[in-house]
């Protein structure tokens, strides 16, 4: 088996959600994440590959949901996410060429210039989709990360196992 990323890096707002942004009359936001996202969360941890979030806003619904998929790293708050990633990836003596990164506009475009691995969703800026080793034919909070996810674990024969162990079915 080919070498597997060993951490994907994943933006929030626009990738696992549709962008949108939505507050109450209490002063509460709220976001829609898709369920089928998890499958590519899971499917990832099952061949060994960590997640991070990475994100320039910072939501309780995103903690949640990504408590919720077992998510490695939560990082809410970075407004550079460029010299956050370095720094981890530093400290952590990781390669950059053994890092995916799916992310949808141009707050994400720097941190993609020097990864091994770049997914989109459809909906994603010009400048993000010229960078992309795949681009998702699915908009951001409708799947896509699950099918980012999926179409590399797919290309690196892994998919299929890692989604029987993970569900306990036989594909």
């Amino acid at each position: 088996m080919e070498n597997l990323l060993k951490l994907i890096v994943i933006d929030v707002d626009g990738t696992m959600t549709d962008g949108g942004i939505y507050y109450d009359e209490y002063n509460n936001e709220m976001k829609k994440f898709n369920t089928r996202d998890a499958a590519g969360f899971f499917a990832a941890h099952q061949v060994g590959i960590k997640t991070m979030i990475l994100t320039g806003r910072e939501s309780i619904a995103t903690f949640r949901r990504m408590k919720e998929l077992n998510v490695d790293y939560i990082n809410q708050n970075v407004k550079d996410k460029y010299n956050f990633l370095k720094q981890f990836i530093n400290e952590n003596k990781i390669e950059k060429k053994d890092i995916g990164y799916i992310g949808d506009d141009i707050n994400d475009l720097p941190s993609m210039q020097f990864v091994g691995f770049v997914g989109c969703p459809a909906d994603s800026c010009q400048e993000i989709i010229s960078r992309a080793d795949y681009v998702s034919p699915i908009c951001g909070g409708y799947g896509a990360v699950r099918d980012i996810i999926e179409y590399y674990l797919r290309k690196k024969g892994v998919w299929t196992d890692a989604i029987c162990k993970v569900y306990g079915v036989g594909i």
